[in-house]
């Protein structure tokens, strides 16, 4: 289980410093993709491997499927720590996440989100008046 918040800059050459306690849950490789509201995903390969089985049901004539099929693998890439604890971050995902230097590390239950800090604080502010109501909503659901 991935949970926390950290705050990190990126490099010059696109690297980003994960956090040392998700490090070990990654693994040697890893996925890192784009995810929903303006961040990216980054997954174990076992957390990534029951995604991509989750999106193989689904039908291929959907319109949806596609779309969200596309959007998750045509930004994705295996990746790898350097020995000092950094992933790359291709252009492209930097683009979709509007990240330039601030970034905002967040641990999501499953997966790692990479959000600016900008994005964040937008997120953040979005939903602190209603997490209240979105979780009594959620719950009632489950029940």
């Amino acid at each position: 289980m991935f949970m926390g918040e950290y705050h990190h800059n990126i490099d010059d050459k696109n690297r980003l410093v994960i956090p040392s306690n998700y490090r070990s849950s990654l693994g040697e490789t890893f996925v890192i993709t784009r995810g929903l509201e303006k961040c990216l995903y980054v997954y174990t390969l076992t957390e990534w491997q029951r995604l991509v089985d989750k999106l193989a049901t689904l039908p291929f004539t959907k319109k949806d499927a596609r779309v969200v099929i596309r959007s998750l693998f045509s930004a994705a890439a295996n990746c790898n720590l350097d020995k000092q604890g950094r992933i790359n971050i291709t252009s492209q995902q930097l683009i979709h996440a509007g990240i330039d230097k601030e970034c905002v590390i967040i641990g999501a239950n499953d997966r790692i989100e990479i959000w600016s800090n900008e994005n964040w604080n937008k997120f953040n502010e979005e939903y602190s008046e209603t997490l209240e109501d979105i979780a009594e909503h959620l719950f009632n659901e489950v029940e």
